[in-house]
C-alpha cells in the first residue's frame, strides 16, 4: 500500500503493486475495530477516522431531517403569503374577500386599494356603492331612458328586489337584445395598470410553484346564465334588415385595447350584480361591471367611486 502510495498513477504498461480483498459477513451491531495493520497510509486513515465524530444516532437524524422540513414549510409559506400581499395590492385580504364570490379579483387588478376599502366599509355604504356604480354604468351606457332599466334602479334605491325582467338572468339578456331603444353603443376594453412583477422573500432560496391561471375562462355573475363557448369560426355575416350579432371573445395575456365592446352588455350586469344578496359582493361586481362599461374611460368612474366611499 504504501510503495503504491508514493508511486500515485500506475500506466498500463508498469506492474501492478497492489490488490485488495473486501468481505462482508452478517454479524451484531459492534464498534469498528483495527485487527492487523501492516502500512503508514492504513495507520494515516485509521488515525483520521478515530479523530471524526460520531456519526448521528438515528433519533438524532430524524430530529435533523424534522427542522429541516419545518424550515423547508416555513420558507414555502412565507413566500407564499408574500405572493398572495402581492396579488392583493400589498396587503393581505381578509375572510369575506377570501369568501365573497363574483368578480373581486376582476376588479382586483384594476384597484386594490379600492377593493379593501370597500370590504371595510359598513353594508350600507356597500350598498351605496353598488347602486351608484349601476347608475353610472347605466348612464354610460344610454340605458337609463329604458323604463325596466329606471324600473330597476329605483327598486335598488327602496331597497326593493329587482322587478321583471330584471329578477331573472336570461330574461334580463334578452330583453336587452330584444328592446330596439337600446343604443348601439360599443367602446374599448378597460385595461388595468401595469404593476411590477412579484417579488419572493430575499431569504427564499427554494421555489415554490404559485398558483397557475385556469386553463378554461370560468364565467362568473348573471353573465353566465347565457354565455356559450367561443366559436373559433368567424361570426355570419348579417343579412339586410338583421341586427349586427355580438360575439364573445376570450382574451389571454395582454387586453386588446383597440377592440370594441358593446356598451350596453357590459353595463347591464352592474345593474343585476347591484341586487346580489351580499352587501360586498354586490358592490365589487357592480363596480367591476362598471369599469367594463366604462372602458378606457374607467379611471373617472373609480374616482368618483372612492370619493363617495372616503365620504360614507
Amino acid at each position: 500500500m504504501d510503495e503504491a502510495h508514493r508511486q500515485d498513477t500506475r500506466l498500463d504498461d508498469e506492474p501492478q503493486l497492489d490488490c485488495y480483498l473486501l468481505q462482508f459477513w452478517p454479524a451484531p451491531p459492534a464498534p469498528d475495530r483495527v485487527v492487523k495493520q501492516t502500512s503508514a497510509t492504513a495507520a494515516y486513515w485509521h488515525d483520521y477516522a478515530r479523530r471524526q465524530p460520531a456519526p448521528p444516532t438515528p433519533a438524532e437524524r430524524a430530529e435533523a431531517e424534522r427542522q429541516a422540513r419545518l424550515a423547508q414549510e416555513q420558507v414555502e409559506e412565507e413566500r407564499r403569503l408574500a405572493h398572495e400581499r402581492w396579488q392583493w395590492g400589498g396587503r393581505s385580504p381578509s375572510r369575506a374577500l377570501r369568501e365573497v364570490s363574483g368578480n373581486v379579483r376582476g376588479l382586483l387588478v384594476f384597484d386594490p386599494a379600492l377593493v379593501h376599502a370597500i370590504d371595510a366599509a359598513t353594508p350600507g355604504t356597500q350598498r351605496t356603492t353598488a347602486l351608484l356604480a349601476a347608475r353610472r354604468a347605466c348612464e354610460a351606457a344610454g340605458l337609463t331612458d329604458l323604463d325596466w332599466i329606471a324600473a330597476g334602479l329605483t327598486a335598488l334605491t327602496e331597497g326593493r328586489p329587482l322587478p321583471s325582467p330584471l329578477d331573472d338572468p336570461a330574461q334580463a339578456w334578452r330583453a336587452l337584445e330584444a328592446d330596439p331603444r337600446v343604443p348601439d353603443r360599443t367602446v374599448a376594453q378597460a385595461v388595468p395598470p401595469k404593476r411590477p412583477p412579484f417579488q419572493p422573500p430575499a431569504h427564499s432560496d427554494t421555489h415554490t410553484p404559485m398558483p397557475k391561471p385556469a386553463s378554461l375562462l370560468r364565467i362568473t355573475g348573471p353573465a353566465a346564465a347565457l354565455v356559450k363557448p367561443p366559436d373559433r369560426a368567424a361570426p355570419p355575416t348579417p343579412q339586410p334588415g338583421e341586427t349586427t350579432p355580438h360575439t364573445m371573445r376570450v382574451t389571454f395575456g395582454e387586453l386588446d385595447s383597440s377592440l370594441r365592446m358593446s356598451q350596453p352588455h357590459m353595463a347591464l350586469p352592474a345593474l343585476l350584480g347591484a341586487a346580489e344578496a351580499d352587501p360586498l359582493q354586490a358592490a365589487l361586481d357592480a363596480v367591476y361591471a362598471a369599469v367594463t362599461a366604462y372602458g378606457e374611460d374607467y379611471q373617472t368612474l373609480l374616482q368618483e367611486i372612492r370619493s363617495v366611499c372616503q365620504e360614507l
